[in-house]
């Protein structure tokens, strides 16, 4: 998309927003050219729902749905990216919604968009997100008695007996 349809998409969903009231203080930001906004956890389902229901917007096909890890963020260290694309004008927007370490629960959108049972199962298994409603939420690509998960960034990316690698060129 062009920075102008880009603009515009994020005035479009900035105005959507406004029918929520419990969305009253979330705002519309651009981000890598995507529209994005952050929503409270409580809301993403609701929120998720709606967008693909608008007949105005309808962001009907979910691209991608996966966990982040920002062991920084005190309260908010999980978070879940969604990634909407309405196909008609193709227009995409990001939605991300977080939790803490002491709650790693999330709606399940199975429900909204079935494809997003293999996306939330790999969330848990890498992340430890539970999604709640999710009617087969186990490990896909992780062996079954694996007491941790992976993609945490609690994990050092190789063992500390190399010396031939360096953490710095992988974002930690």
């Amino acid at each position: 998309m062009m920075k102008a349809e880009i603009h515009d998409t994020s005035q479009k969903l900035q105005s959507f927003l406004q029918n929520f009231p419990w969305l009253a203080e979330v705002n519309v930001s651009v981000e890598y050219d995507f529209p994005e906004v952050v929503v409270d956890k409580k809301h993403i389902h609701a929120l998720l729902k709606a967008l693909k229901e608008s007949e105005t917007l309808a962001f009907t096909f979910l691209t991608t749905l996966c966990g982040i890890h920002f062991p920084e963020k005190a309260g908010q260290e999980f978070w879940v990216m969604y990634q909407l694309h309405n196909l008609y004008t193709n227009e995409r927007v990001r939605l991300y919604t977080h939790t803490g370490a002491s709650d790693l629960n999330l709606d399940t959108i199975t429900d909204l968009w079935p494809a997003a049972n293999w996306m939330e199962r790999e969330a848990f298994d890498f992340y430890g997100i539970n999604f709640d409603g999710h009617n087969n939420l186990m490990r896909i690509l992780n062996v079954e008695d694996m007491a941790y998960h992976p993609m945490r960034k609690e994990y050092r990316l190789e063992d500390d007996t190399r010396t031939d690698k360096d953490d710095t060129y992988f974002g930690r």
